[in-house]
């Protein structure tokens, strides 16, 4: 269950920082990576909900910081569904190939799974988690959400 912050939490500080203080009143996205941010807040612009603004900016960032995401990583994604009134889990963090059993890697003459390598890699999950957010969350086409990463993958982003 979800506690609320005690008051004194609350109170308003002057701390010093580097970063400007952000406010909004209308919806507010934040990522590594200025463009993503940039193209999930035009998703909330468009109408689009959170869970529809997330996952554009998620795909934004496999193109805009493909070092850093990809299709072929994990995107564990928590969040609170105040329709449903609770906070939920989607798990993007993949599963492990049909073949990696216990018996497979004693044949191997392993006694535990790797820590590296490619034997303990396992399936992608990310692009999976990311259409399962959109498909029982979001309220807009998946055409109409990757069409800024797709965007910029064709035409290019400034650096």
């Amino acid at each position: 269950m979800v506690q609320p912050l005690p008051e004194s939490c609350l109170a308003r500080r002057r701390v010093f920082t580097t970063r400007p203080e952000l406010l909004g009143t209308f919806g507010m996205v934040a990522s590594t990576h200025w463009l993503a941010s940039a193209v999930g807040m035009s998703i909330l612009e468009r109408g689009g909900n959170a869970f529809d603004a997330a996952v554009a900016a998620g795909f934004t960032l496999q193109v805009v910081e493909p070092h850093l995401n990809g299709p072929g990583g994990e995107v564990p994604i928590i969040f609170y569904s105040a329709e449903r009134k609770r906070v939920q889990v989607v798990n993007g963090q993949g599963f492990a190939p049909q073949a990696a059993t216990i018996e497979h890697f004693k044949g191997l003459g392993l006694d535990e799974i790797p820590g590296d390598g490619l034997l303990p890699a396992c399936v992608p999950g990310a692009f999976g988690g990311w259409m399962l957010l959109l498909e029982e969350l979001g309220t807009m086409h998946l055409a109409d959400v990757l069409e800024p990463a797709l965007g910029y993958a064709k035409n290019g982003w400034p650096v």
